[in-house]
C-alpha cells in the first residue's frame, strides 16, 4: 500500500478521474484509470469517487473488492497469474503452480524479493484446450510445463 507520503491527494485523485465523469458507467473506467495511474486504487480514491458519482463508500468499495484485478496494494514489476480452474488442474496445473511458487520463494499474491514478479491465482484464462495455462503480463501462454515456465520467468527476471 502506498504510504502516506506517497499517497496521492484528492487533487491529484480528481485529476486521474474528472476526465472520465462524463462516460455512461464512469466508476469502472476510473478505476483503471487510478490503478493505471498508481499501480493501485489509492485509500484515498473511495471517498473521492463516491462523492462525485453520489455513490455510497461502500458501493464503491464494493465494485472494488468484487474485482479481483483491482488492487490495493503494489505489484512487482511483472504479473503472473496461473489458471487454477479445473482444465488446468487436470492437466498438471496444481503441480506446476506449487513449483512456480518454490522457484520463486513466494506464496500466491506474493512478490520476489527482487520486486521482479508477482503471482496470483486467476480462474480461467479461457485456454482450457491448452492447459495448464498461464498470463504474464496480460501475455497468455498455454501448454505450460516447468521448463516453458521456467524460461518465461528467466524472460521478465533477467
Amino acid at each position: 500500500m502506498l504510504d502516506r507520503a506517497q499517497a496521492p491527494s484528492t487533487e491529484e485523485i480528481r485529476e486521474v478521474v474528472m476526465p472520465l465523469a462524463g462516460l455512461e458507467g464512469p466508476l469502472l473506467p476510473m478505476l483503471h484509470a487510478l490503478q493505471d495511474t498508481y499501480g493501485l486504487i489509492p485509500e484515498g480514491a473511495v471517498p473521492v469517487l463516491a462523492d462525485l458519482l453520489n455513490l455510497g463508500r461502500a458501493e464503491v468499495h464494493g465494485v472494488i473488492s468484487f474485482y479481483h484485478d483491482f488492487r490495493d496494494h503494489p505489484t512487482g514489476r511483472h504479473v503472473l497469474k496461473i489458471c487454477r480452474a479445473e482444465a488446468c488442474q487436470s492437466m498438471g496445473g496444481n503441480a506446476l503452480a506449487a513449483a512456480t511458487l518454490k522457484k520463486l520463494g513466494v506464496d500466491w499474491h506474493g512478490t520476489t524479493a527482487d520486486g521482479a514478479v508477482t503471482v496470483e491465482p486467476i480462474y480461467c484464462l479461457g485456454l482450457c484446450a491448452c492447459a495448464p495455462a498461464a498470463m504474464l503480463d496480460g501475455r497468455v501462454v498455454g501448454r505450460l510445463d516447468e521448463d516453458r515456465m521456467g524460461k518465461l520467468l528467466a524472460e521478465v527476471r533477467a
